[in-house]
């Protein structure tokens, strides 16, 4: 009599537990993801011995935020962290790791091995690859984990996806992720000086971003209601509540561990108030005795003077890559005739620049001069949009890079004029990427919703793009919180509000393209790995 043997495969979830019912054996004796043997054999001879074999579903992109650009699925049980699971790391590449694989050592719970050969069930780190410094590939085979890029961000980044698609499904899954961002900066604004925000507020901040994969804080630190770091050249300008040396250096030490480049803000000529306080003979005043709020006058050395000591002493404390030279909204050119309504301004132009000498020259010129005074430091210097004119004797220097936020100056210019010119952008779109506290001047606190469907680096200003042929340019964005009226939120009111929109950013700084994710899928995804 024939016996009919049939071996059921196990079907594995996609979360990389081996745990599931029998699959279906079908009428021709197969079995989706295997194989059922099925014999009619002789009585005399012994039934077939089975081997037991375990097979696959093919696994599913890992669940975190920002999405992986690429994941090349596989079948296997993927990993998830237990007993006798740890980090490694090459032995070549120990200097340059080490901190990394503690911190994901600690995040998952299990401990750090150092340069140990990788066992079953590890994690191992290591540089190498193609590809930019931000760029890794994580693989996951045979119960291990590989995480590899050609540079120690990239790594970091790698295990960053490792910790929230454990945090979203307990596990990641099989297969090989491919990943690297579209733009190099991708960043949160902070005005610490309209409202003070306390060391442990921004070092949450931090974190937070590096999880993101942001790269960049801005600290805009000095305008009209206060300063808000201490200084040793010039102490009478500091608030009364501010940050130390010692809590910014602690700032930026933490930033750099998480890949982020901490970019500080003196922002003049305009928003100055607070330096003006302590120096009123600084002041700009007008032919009719108006005196412009934080306006100091352009045409006296002595306000010149002040700021580049401050700036020389700042950019000692803060060694990163970048400087931001502010430039925006000086008062005096939001006059409709700022020769006539500041004649003292009017001469000094004429005086340095010939009888065309306007005002606006006299503006970039002190813009030139500042950024002067930071570039021996080789950091790479940008300016809000508004600091930047056409039509006079002199015009912004070719390496000042523009932090694009309104169309709303005099004489508004279009993205594409800067970019025509070559210059390179950061997007700050006050229409999708501002939060001011108090929503002043009709106002409204941006929706993640609205930044994940209908924003993209590329949409500048409004909501329409600049030709694709400029995406080079534009070299990334910043969500920006502005503390207008300081008082309207607490420090926990403003983590909690921008959550959503700084992650949606985050997401579309990685990957421009329109997500795979419908929003509420999104948002509940942020809920699992945050």
């Amino acid at each position: 009599m024939a016996a009919a043997v049939a071996l059921v495969t196990v079907a594995a979830c996609s979360n990389g537990s081996s745990a599931g019912p029998p699959a279906p054996v079908s009428p021709s004796g197969s079995v989706p993801g295997g194989t059922v043997t099925s014999s009619a054999a002789p009585t005399s001879a012994p039934p077939p011995s089975p081997t037991p074999t375990r097979t696959y579903p093919l696994s599913t992109t890992p669940q975190v935020i920002p999405a992986v650009r690429a994941h090349q699925a596989a079948r296997g049980p993927g990993w998830k962290p237990g007993p006798g699971t740890g980090v490694v790391v090459a032995a070549k590449d120990e200097g340059a790791l080490a901190d990394e694989a503690r911190l994901i050592a600690g995040e998952l719970g299990i401990p750090y091995r150092g340069t140990a050969a990788a066992g079953p069930g590890d994690v191992s780190l290591a540089l190498g690859g193609q590809g930019g410094s931000e760029s890794y590939t994580l693989a996951v085979q045979g119960g291990r984990v590989r995480i590899t890029g050609p540079g120690q961000a990239g790594v970091f980044y790698g295990t960053r996806t490792l910790k929230q698609s454990v945090r979203s499904t307990g596990a990641i899954p099989e297969g090989t992720v491919t990943d690297a961002p579209a733009k190099p900066r991708r960043g949160l604004m902070v005005d610490i000086a309209r409202k003070y925000f306390t060391a442990g507020w921004i070092e949450a901040r931090l974190r937070e971003m590096a999880d993101l994969k942001l790269n960049e804080l801005g600290l805009h630190f000095s305008d009209d209601q206060g300063f808000r770091i201490a200084s040793d050249s010039h102490p009478e300008v500091v608030s009364a509540r501010h940050l130390s040396k010692a809590e910014v250096r602690r700032i930026v030490a933490l930033a750099q561990s998480l890949h982020i480049a901490v970019v500080p803000e003196i922002d003049s000529p305009g928003h100055l108030g607070a330096v003006i306080d302590a120096h009123p003979d600084l002041q700009l005043v007008s032919a009719t005795g108006r005196r412009p709020r934080g306006t100091v006058d352009i045409s006296n050395p002595a306000s010149a003077k002040i700021v580049d000591e401050l700036l020389r002493e700042y950019t000692g404390l803060f060694p990163g890559a970048y400087w931001h030279l502010g430039g925006d909204e000086y008062v005096a050119l939001m006059s409709s005739n700022p020769e006539a309504a500041y004649p003292q301004l009017a001469r000094a132009a004429t005086a340095e620049y010939g009888p065309s000498g306007r005002v606006q020259d006299l503006a970039t010129g002190w813009l030139n001069a500042r950024a002067a005074v930071v570039r021996p430091t080789g950091k790479a210097l940008r300016a809000w949009n508004d600091g930047f004119f056409t039509g006079g004797v002199t015009s912004a220097a070719e390496d000042l890079q523009v932090a694009y936020w309104t169309g709303a100056e005099n004489g508004a210019r279009t993205p594409t004029s800067y970019l025509s010119a070559g210059r390179k952008l950061i997007n700050y779109n006050d229409k999708y990427l501002y939060y001011i506290l108090g929503q002043p001047r009709g106002q409204t606190y941006p929706t993640g919703r609205r930044i994940y469907a209908e924003w993209t680096p590329l949409v500048l200003r409004g909501t329409t793009p600049v030709p694709a042929r400029y995406d080079a340019q534009v070299l990334g964005g910043s969500f920006a919180v502005w503390c207008d009226l300081a008082g309207a939120q607490t420090e926990a009111q403003v983590a909690d509000g921008i959550r959503m929109p700084l992650t949606a950013t985050a997401q579309k700084l990685w990957d421009a393209r329109q997500p795979r994710l419908s929003w509420e899928a999104f948002k509940g995804l942020a809920g699992r790995v945050r």
